[in-house]
């Protein structure tokens, strides 16, 4: 049987397989191994290795039944308090409060249920992405079987455009190359050889000789044994990590517990204070049990889950207007208190578009202005823009007939793209800015052989017709093509209409060489990847790669997004720190960081560095570190974790495979929607529609914003709630009959926390949000400038409403009529507090209609009311009278003396903050 190696890795879902580095064997020694040779394993032995090691399937986490998630989300208090309130609202008699609150309870609990049922998907789209076929050597005979059935020691073939079902270590490569960004994010594709052994140190996106599940075959081929299967792959043990994840749960949702608690037991303590004192002073057991209930369903805040859903719903809107999609409403919210963006660099700090950004030709420096795929662009020298010299159009010529790649333009959207290699499709754009047509150099020059390009040769040379005479092409690495150059192109040779053929080509001296390893060494110091381009006139395919005259190099980049850096700027500004983690290298990593403004003095650190680091170094070290270079999932998931222990709210972006346990972990997992795999969405709480760092800043701005209105109406309806038990209460302590009866109270209650609160849901964003530092997650909603307020407006409510009781009675009117002046009095106090309440920093009078749903909300209601006391019809059932303009005089100051009362309260939390 197969030898243990370095010994098992067990895991309880299947048999043990071998926790081998494979990658530090050579093929021979992966044989033996593995007992299996080139010829693959006989069928017998495959399914008896079948039977021992499983199927290569990964393990599903057991399903959620439907029934226990539903009936979780009445454990909730404020839902538990909101049911009872209805169910008092209909033994009171009013059903249509009763079925208010009841559908609004139902809707909290689904939408609670649906945002649960489909938070653990991701790892059914990690199964998704498994191939589902696989091309194996079994006793000497290529047969094609289902990818579930591969097994350790089958010998796996390799061709373009395979997805890889299994983790291989490679005992053939022909020119392979893999695209690995869903496991690596690396944003090239990697070649791949197999002769080569590594040490078993090397970081997984560096180990050339092994291709791993979920990988896409992109050029080449080649074949391999398989080493693991199923969750013993490096796609299982992220599928692992993921289930092993728990989401944490939001500050909102946290905030709104405390609420709801808090809420409870301050109603329920009001409700028996003033019950006891009244049966104390003799009023009847059954009048003061229905009041005490009325008062008790006005404390509760049954529209508080409808504002917040509204809230969230309507913030959503307007993010997908943003580019940006939420997979759960609450999460909303949290990218409000966001203080550590960590995101991916490929796509999304940078355009996934490789540019070329300078050419050094005959001694000369060239700068091209423009990025991405769309040809537009100009050349400069020394900062001047000038035309392209003709040395210049010469080697982008040649540069563009040994291209395979495309560029082409999608004539719906107007939006260039590459159809192949993306370096290839950055020369051909250059060359097009040149005025070169890819098209007609084709025509002209039709090539008639080819050497194609190989991870060993590092060059690709193609060889045309002009005439009756052929000249070969070359471009590749500068050591590899300079090696078979003993010629360079001099400035000024060259013309529009042809390939120049033996003038000008001085011989490639010691100096000259010299001149352009500096060249290419200035060029990848700068983060650029560098090509040299070469041709050869007069020749066949025997003598092509030698005696060449060497043009001149190209450096490219994948560019920032001109946007990201306003982006980041935007970022520092509001006290929250953008972080780069990405599969690239250092080198590149850093030097688009430095350009996007990301980078000045902080640290950039490697996988291999995060490595030796233990949990405590790394929660020490995470502050001062803005570049992660070169790192695995398990890397992202230490520093996401890292970053929370500190405190920090993390927003994560990701697209890859390997994201996607980051994703989860993270405060706010945000997944790319262009370049994202199914995974890494089902893992995230967001996804960018345009994969735009940009569109995370916006989301952010949008997720303030919305925690701004649910505290608005908070503040908003405590304070009003405050008012009318502190009304009751005084009226309790001076003596006084009760200042509103049980429907007066019921309909206050309807309409104040009716549409003027749902009207706060949707309040304009206040000037300045993203100048602000980040709100403190664990502080919650009741700061002490909240706290201020609320009490402030609830206690001069109270008082000016008792006041007014008092004067009612005093100036001769009826109970009746004291009440109907305090009813109504009590109504608009909090139709003033609704405005007051849009900021707890500015002043009322600014932007003091800013809301036009609150406007319209407000006449709607002043309209009921005065319906309400002015329609005979409706006097007995809510115990109001017709009021005299000598009435509406009085109610109006007293009602509108909220707001130089609430405008001082606010003078003084400015004053304390400045102070601060």
């Amino acid at each position: 049987m197969i030898s243990s190696g370095n010994g098992p890795r067990n895991h309880p879902d299947q048999p043990a397989q071998l926790q081998v580095p494979w990658h530090s064997l050579e093929p021979g020694e992966l044989y033996t191994r593995l007992e299996t040779g080139p010829g693959g394993l006989d069928p017998a032995e495959a399914a008896r290795r079948l039977t021992r090691f499983g199927a290569n399937e990964l393990t599903a986490a057991k399903p959620l039944s439907p029934w226990p998630v539903f009936f979780r989300q009445f454990k909730n208090v404020l839902i538990v308090i909101l049911f009872v309130a209805a169910l008092l609202s209909a033994f009171l008699g009013h059903a249509v409060e009763a079925v208010t609150i009841a559908v609004i309870v139902i809707f909290a609990a689904l939408l609670g249920f649906w945002q649960e049922f489909r938070a653990e998907r991701a790892l059914e789209a990690l199964r998704r992405m498994a191939a589902p076929d696989a091309a194996v050597l079994r006793g000497g005979a290529e047969v094609t079987v289902p990818a579930r059935d591969l097994v350790p020691g089958d010998l796996l073939l390799l061709r373009p455009g395979d997805r890889v079902a299994a983790d291989v270590r490679l005992a053939q490569a022909y020119n392979l190359q893999l695209d690995e960004a869903a496991l690596t994010g690396e944003s090239l594709p990697v070649d791949k050889r197999a002769s080569v052994a590594f040490s078993p140190e090397t970081p997984l996106a560096e180990r050339g000789n092994m291709v791993y599940a979920g990988t896409v075959v992109s050029y080449g081929r080649g074949a391999g044994v398989v080493v693991a299967t199923a969750m013993q792959t490096e796609f299982g043990s992220i599928a692992r990590m993921i289930s092993g994840i728990e989401t944490g749960r939001t500050p909102l949702q946290e905030n709104l517990d405390r609420v709801g608690n808090l809420l409870a037991r301050a109603a329920l303590v009001a409700v028996v204070v003033i019950v006891v004192a009244g049966l104390w002073r003799g009023e009847p057991f059954i009048g003061m049990l229905l009041f005490g209930i009325a008062l008790g369903v006005a404390a509760v805040p049954e529209a508080l889950p409808a504002v917040v859903t509204i809230s969230l719903a309507l913030g959503v809107q307007r993010m997908v207007k943003r580019h940006a999609l939420m997979r759960r409403l609450a999460a909303v919210e949290t990218l409000g208190s966001t203080t550590v963006i960590c995101s991916d660099k490929t796509g999304t700090l940078t355009r996934d578009e490789m540019t070329v950004r300078r050419v050094y030709c005959a001694d000369a420096w060239y700068d091209l202005s423009g990025a991405g795929y769309a040809p537009e662009g100009e050349f400069s020298l020394e900062g001047r823009v000038v035309p392209p010299a003709a040395a210049v159009v010469e080697l982008l010529r040649v540069a563009v007939l040994a291209c395979d790649a495309r560029v082409v333009r999608d004539e719906a959207s107007g939006r260039w793209s590459a159809q192949g290699d993306p370096t290839e499709a950055a020369l051909v754009v250059a060359a097009a800015k040149a005025g070169l047509s890819q098209a007609e150099l084709a025509a002209r020059y039709p090539r008639l052989d080819e050497i194609p390009f190989s991870s060993e040769r590092k060059r690709m040379t193609t060889l045309h017709g002009e005439g009756s005479a052929l000249f070969a092409c070359a471009k590749g690495a500068p050591e590899v093509i300079l090696s078979a150059c003993t010629t360079q192109l001099a400035g000024g040779t060259g013309s529009e209409g042809a390939c120049p053929l033996g003038n000008g080509e001085p011989p490639l001296d010691e100096a000259s060489l010299a001149r352009i390893a500096g060249a290419a060494r200035e060029m990848a110091a700068a983060a650029l990847r560098v090509l040299a381009v070469a041709r050869k006139s007069g020749t066949d395919r025997n003598g092509a790669e030698s005696g060449m005259t060497f043009l001149g190099l190209v450096g490219m980049i994948d560019p920032p997004r001109p946007e990201a850096r306003a982006a980041i700027g935007v970022c520092r500004e509001a006290g929250i720190r953008p972080v780069m983690i990405t599969g690239d290298h250092p080198v590149t990593a850093a030097a688009v960081a430095r350009e996007l403004g990301l980078l000045d003095r902080e640290r950039v650190v490697t996988g291999a560095e995060l490595e030796s680091m233990d949990d405590a170094a790394l929660e020490r070290a995470v502050p001062d570190i803005r570049v992660y270079a070169r790192v695995s999932p398990a890397h992202k998931l230490r520093v996401v974790a890292a970053l929370q222990k500190n405190g920090e709210v993390v927003a994560m972006t990701g697209d890859g495979v390997n994201d996607a346990p980051a994703l989860k972990k993270a405060d706010i997992g945000i997944a790319m929607g262009i370049t994202g795999t199914a995974v890494s969405k089902e893992a995230a709480a967001m996804t960018l529609t345009d994969d735009n760092f940009a569109s995370i800043v916006a989301a952010v701005e949008e997720g303030r914003a919305i925690f701004d209105n649910i505290k608005k109406y908070l503040m908003y309806l405590l304070s009003s709630n405050i008012g009318e038990i502190g009304l009751m209460m005084g009226a309790m302590l001076a003596g006084l009959p009760l200042p509103l009866g049980a429907v007066q109270i019921l309909y206050v209650n309807l309409a104040t926390d009716g549409l003027p609160a749902l009207a706060l849901a949707v309040d304009p964003a206040e000037p300045g949000l993203m100048r602000r530092p980040p709100r403190d997650a664990t502080r919650g909603i009741f700061t002490r400038a909240v706290v201020t307020l609320i009490l402030a407006g609830g206690a001069w409510s109270a008082l000016v409403n008792l006041a007014l009781f008092a004067w009612a009675r005093a100036s001769g009117r009826s109970d009746a009529e004291a009440m109907t002046v305090t009813f109504v009095s009590l109504v608009l106090i909090q139709f003033f507090n609704a405005y007051n309440f849009r900021s707890d920093r500015d002043s009322i009078f600014r932007r003091p209609f800013a809301n036009r749903w609150l406007n319209r909300a407000v006449l709607w209601e002043i309209g009921l009311l005065l319906v309400v006391v002015y329609l005979p019809v409706l006097h007995r059932p809510f115990g109001t009278f017709s009021l005299t303009p000598l009435d509406w005089g009085v109610i109006i100051l007293a009602s509108g003396s909220i707001v130089p009362a609430l405008e001082l309260a606010k003078w003084v939390v400015r004053q304390r903050g400045a102070a601060n």
